[in-house]
């Protein structure tokens, strides 16, 4: 499925690169508040269950968040973010096979974790 990206998330990826060209130096030091912003949680939810994405550690699926409440988790995940007491829950590692016989680390996380890592790539 191609998610079409929302022209406010757009404006942001759009401004934060025209930034880092104009100035490679530049450190983003105040980009915190663009994790928990509305549209990008929304967004980084629909890539996520786009993507298919499996149940986390704690056993929660995107059913079980539907019947939550998507609107409802993504407000509190979004007060957890803005009031910085979010807190993920620990990796499950596994390993799994590579082509040439050996093994690849593969960390788990619980819920929250995809979505917060989908606001990374798409904020």
């Amino acid at each position: 499925m191609n998610l079409a990206t929302p022209a406010s998330v757009q404006k942001l990826q759009t401004t934060l690169h025209a930034k880092a060209k104009e100035a490679p130096g530049f450190r983003f030091y105040a980009l915190y508040d663009k994790v928990y912003r509305k549209d990008v949680l929304v967004f980084a939810y629909q890539c996520c269950k786009a993507n298919g994405g499996a149940a986390g550690v704690d056993g929660q699926a995107f059913e079980d968040l539907e019947a939550y409440g998507v609107e409802r988790w993504l407000d509190e995940l979004a007060q957890e973010l803005k009031s910085r007491t979010y807190r993920p829950l620990p990796v499950r590692r596994v390993y799994i096979p590579k082509p040439d016989g050996g093994q690849r680390p593969l960390g788990i996380g619980g819920t929250a974790a995809p979505w917060t890592r989908c606001v990374r790539s798409t904020s």
